[in-house]
C-alpha cells in the first residue's frame, strides 16, 4: 500500500489556526507555534468570560432593582423577600428592566408586594 502522507490536511488545520488568530499582537498571529498556544488559551478566556459574563449581569440587576426600591421606602432584601411571599414569577432580569423602561408598573408591583 502507497503511503499517504497528508500536507493537505496539515496545510488546512495551520490555515485554520492562523484564521483564528488573525489580528493577535506579535509572532501569536503568524508563528504556528505561538498561534497554536495563544487560539488555545483565547478558547478558555472565552468560556470562561462566558460565565463571569452572567455573573456581572446579576449583580447589575440587583444594584438596579435596590436603587428604584429604594425610591419607594424599602430596600432589596425586604423587596425580594416580599415578592417570594407573594409567590411572584418576576425574575431579577425582567424587575430591573421593567424598573428601567417602566417606573408606572414597577410602582404598581411594589404597591400589590407591600
Amino acid at each position: 500500500m502507497t503511503r499517504i502522507k497528508g500536507g493537505k490536511l496539515h496545510a488546512k488545520r495551520r490555515r485554520n489556526i492562523l484564521k483564528h488568530t488573525k489580528g493577535f499582537k506579535w509572532g501569536r498571529k503568524n508563528k504556528i507555534k505561538l498561534a497554536k498556544i495563544a487560539d488555545k488559551k483565547a478558547g478558555q478566556y472565552a468560556y470562561d468570560d462566558r460565565k463571569v459574563k452572567k455573573r456581572l449581569n446579576r449583580g447589575r440587576w440587583l444594584i438596579q432593582i435596590n436603587a428604584a426600591v429604594r425610591e419607594y421606602g424599602l430596600n432589596y432584601n425586604k423587596f425580594i423577600n416580599l415578592l417570594k411571599k407573594k409567590n411572584s414569577n418576576l425574575n431579577r432580569k425582567i424587575l430591573a428592566e421593567i424598573a428601567n423602561k417602566n417606573p408606572l408598573i414597577f410602582q404598581k408591583i411594589v404597591e400589590t408586594v407591600k
